[in-house]
């Protein structure tokens, strides 16, 4: 039999000095790859564009840097398949808008979430993918409309975000929803409808929010359409908060 005979010849070895336990091992795998420690910021626009776009990618490549990562910009939805998004930590949808990823796209995206990917939506992120109702789930809610024009208004932060200031008073284009997302999602931040006119949600106004969405985390903000947002310290802290939260490095948002 050659077992023997090839034990034998280690034991020589062994003797020699030139045979090691190492030796007779098979190869172990490969160690699993490093979280990437990249973010995906799509933009590509369907319907309305807003000029406010280059500013808010070269926002989120700041704020990104802060946090060891970096942002590949994009408007190509062919990045929305296994192979490429496996690349991203999270993917950021900056004021897209309209039919942006067709129906294979969808479902590539849909198991990157599932597979505990992270998705962050800015302002018209939530007026895109009507027809796609999983889409609307992970956003939290559809735009209906808004207000003409930008709207003067105090934003008063809930939960986690509380901290982030106490009184803070925007000029921006503020959103009414479709729903009110606050039974499915945590609220972070609402608009006094008191203050401005044009809401049409009442009382209770969500402009932001978060939630764990079919294996991964979302976050999204109805505030950034205005180009002097992204200037606007306490905005960077908010978008910073939410970038942290889909990307895993922090648990709140």
């Amino acid at each position: 039999m050659r077992i023997p005979t090839i034990l034998a010849c280690c034991a020589a070895l062994l003797l020699a000095g030139g045979c090691t336990a190492s030796s007779v091992q098979s190869t172990p795998e490969a160690s699993a790859p490093a979280s990437p420690t990249r973010i995906l910021v799509f933009t590509r626009t369907a319907g309305f564009r807003h000029d406010s776009i280059p500013v808010g990618v070269d926002t989120l490549r700041a704020l990104a840097a802060e946090s060891g990562l970096q942002v590949e910009h994009s408007e190509d939805p062919n990045l929305f398949d296994a192979a490429s998004l496996s690349r991203f930590r999270a993917v950021v949808f900056l004021n897209a808008t309209g039919d942006v990823l067709d129906g294979a796209q969808q479902l590539a995206f849909e198991r990157y979430i599932a597979a505990g990917g992270g998705y962050l939506g800015v302002h018209a992120a939530a007026d895109t993918e009507y027809d796609w109702p999983w889409y609307g789930d992970l956003v939290g809610a559809w735009f209906q409309g808004h207000p003409p024009g930008l709207q003067t208004t105090d934003v008063r932060f809930e939960g986690d975000q509380a901290g982030l200031a106490a009184d803070w008073r925007i000029s921006d284009e503020l959103y009414n929803y479709k729903r009110n997302p606050r039974s499915d999602v945590e609220v972070l931040a609402t608009v006094d409808e008191d203050d401005y006119t044009g809401g049409t949600m009442g009382n209770d106004h969500p402009i932001a929010w978060c939630h764990a969405s079919g294996g991964g985390r979302a976050w999204y903000t109805g505030l950034g359409h205005d180009a002097k947002m992204y200037a606007d310290p306490t905005y960077r802290a908010h978008l910073l908060r939410g970038l942290h939260y889909v990307t895993g490095q922090s648990a709140d948002c």
